[in-house]
């Protein structure tokens, strides 16, 4: 089975009108291909190539990882002398993987990378987290070398991103025991060591992903007497140097194939990424978005794995003389989590899309200066990325729990057995929502543009957007939500209350991801006719949603 020619929606991305003007900017308007034989010679050329691996990664997924799956969950990986070694399957996965080049996708030609922007490589993130969502967090963790891409010096890029396109694999290392989401509390010590002319990494880490793996970036505390993020610094460890060792794996409920790692660093030998002080407040920041983004397309791969599995039963298993998927208490459940995987699908890749523009032009801004025009279009795209990024992270992984949750409801009792994969889904989902920020931090960020207005304004421009007759009902739909989501926002503002506006912040957020998603999602459909269901079944289920939460805010209110 090829888990991208399966699903002919994700091809309709490439089709979008942002995708021409995302291509020339990563080809530099196709003048790589005058000194490098795979580089494209033209926006088709381009789309040719971005098919043609993504067909490679879907055949992987469906004849290796997939398989691999089931037994990765038992086996998982074990600790020997202080390293970790994985289950038998991951290995055959990260072969498969490294042996087909795949590795590095979006890292620029110099590095070996194959110098593809954001879409294709989110897709293949999907198509993987479909195939084993644990697995995905080892290949999706080369995310990392963005990072360095973007804020090392040549000489550690030079290093260190080569290897990636030759499978080393890499881990952000954060978290400690007494610093989860408050990650100002940081306390592992670096140290600059002027005799070996490098720094020294001292302290514990806890709950990494992928903790032993090749190339670390680091947050650690370079400044003393500090206590906040103001003193934390970025680094790069090389696990060569033999100076870190994992001291615990942790038994988790899901993704059990993804080794989750306390690390002990002793004089750990490092360099320093960017500039000091900047750790937490620049580098990471930009880091957790990437990661927000891959656990975005994490929860939209494995919502799909579920959704195909209940779909399949629903059509084989027979009872009262027919198939469940006849009964409308099943129907509509299918239909429903069909609509959601749509939606977060279609937030998903326009998320992708604006990142790639402003970072895009950001790349370009290093080379010339923008024309003002360009600076506009980079700050806009900068604005809605941040904007759509903790919106997408909040309600895809929702949606992927509640989707997993529902794919075990239709098998019914056969579905809580080891015997069927959506147990192992089921599991695996649940840290969707709590990795890279709970869904309660993405609520936080998110409540900024609903204050200021940001969602407000992008609704009021889908709304501009001409419509064919058959969907101006969806349009009438969208502009009644509308009127409850702005009804609610200023009664809350109303209340002017902090207290109020933290209670009712998800409230407000999950009103107006519904009406940004449907919006979405119906230009998706312009595209594919195949997905004109998801928005009508997605439309009900976000205006009931939509009023429930304004009824809610209004009771409140009259208190």
């Amino acid at each position: 089975m090829n888990y991208y020619l399966d699903n002919p929606i994700l091809k309709q991305q490439f089709s979008h009108s942002l995708m021409e003007k995302i291509v020339k900017l990563k080809e530099k308007n196709f003048e790589y291909a005058k000194e490098v034989s795979i580089a494209p010679l033209n926006f088709e050329d381009a789309l040719d190539s971005y098919d043609k691996v993504l067909e490679i990664i879907g055949e992987i997924c469906g004849d290796i990882i997939a398989p691999n799956a089931e037994r990765v969950d038992l086996e998982g990986p074990h600790l020997e002398n202080g390293r970790v070694v994985y289950a038998k399957g991951t290995q055959e996965n990260l072969k498969a993987l490294t042996d087909a080049k795949l590795f590095g996708m979006s890292l620029p030609y110099k590095y070996n990378g194959l110098n593809f922007p954001m879409i294709p490589y989110v897709m293949a993130a999907e198509l993987v987290s479909r195939a084993d969502g644990g697995f995905a967090n080892i290949w999706g963790l080369q995310d990392c070398a963005e990072t360095i891409h973007e804020f090392a010096s040549e000489e550690i890029k030079n290093e260190f991103l080569p290897r990636i396109n030759e499978g080393a694999t890499c881990s952000m290392d954060l978290t400690e025991p007494d610093a989860g989401s408050d990650l100002q509390a940081v306390q592992l010590k670096a140290t600059f060591d002027e005799t070996s002319d490098c720094w020294r990494l001292n302290g514990v880490k806890r709950f990494i992903t992928n903790g032993d793996a090749d190339i670390k970036l680091v947050l650690a505390r370079s400044e003393e007497g500090t206590k906040d993020g103001r003193g934390l610094s970025y680094f790069v460890y090389d696990k060569r140097d033999n100076a870190v060792i994992v001291r615990r794996l942790e038994n988790k409920l899901g993704i059990k194939g993804s080794p989750t790692c306390e690390l002990v660093f002793k004089n750990a030998p490092a360099k320093l990424v960017g500039d000091r002080r900047m750790g937490l407040i620049k580098y990471v920041m930009s880091l957790m978005n990437g990661a927000r983004l891959g656990i975005g397309a994490q929860s939209v791969g494995i919502a799909e794995a579920a959704w195909q599995e209940a779909h399949k039963y629903a059509q084989e298993r027979e009872q009262f003389g027919k198939p469940i998927n006849t009964f409308p208490a099943v129907y509509e459940m299918l239909h429903n989590m069909r609509a959601k995987i749509d939606a977060a699908r279609a937030i998903l890749y326009e998320t992708a899309r604006c990142v790639d523009i402003y970072k895009l032009l950001q790349e370009v801004a290093k080379e010339r200066p923008l024309t003002p025009e360009e600076r506009t279009e980079m700050k806009y795209y900068n604005k809605l990325a941040d904007a759509l990024t903790p919106m997408l992270k909040l309600m895809a992984s929702e949606f992927c729990n509640q989707i997993c949750y529902d794919a075990i409801q239709v098998h019914g009792g056969t579905g809580y057995m080891k015997d069927f994969p959506v147990e192992r889904m089921y599991r695996d989902a649940r840290i969707t929502s709590i990795y890279e920020g709970t869904s309660q931090l993405q609520v936080v960020a998110a409540i900024r543009p609903v204050i200021n207005e940001t969602y407000s304004s992008l609704i009021e421009i889908f709304e501009k957007t001409e419509l064919p007759q058959e969907f101006e009902h969806v349009k009438f739909e969208l502009n009644t939500m509308r009127a409850l989501y702005e009804h609610a926002r200023k009664s809350v503002s109303n209340m002017n209350s902090e207290e109020m506006l933290d209670l009712h912040a998800r409230r407000l957020v999950e009103m107006a991801a519904y009406i940004i998603m449907t919006y979405l999602l119906l230009f998706d459909a312009l595209r594919c006719s195949s997905l004109k269901d998801s928005v009508n079944h997605f439309l009900r289920y976000g205006k009931a949603v939509c009023v429930g939460h304004l009824e809610y805010i209004r009771s409140d209110a009259c208190e």
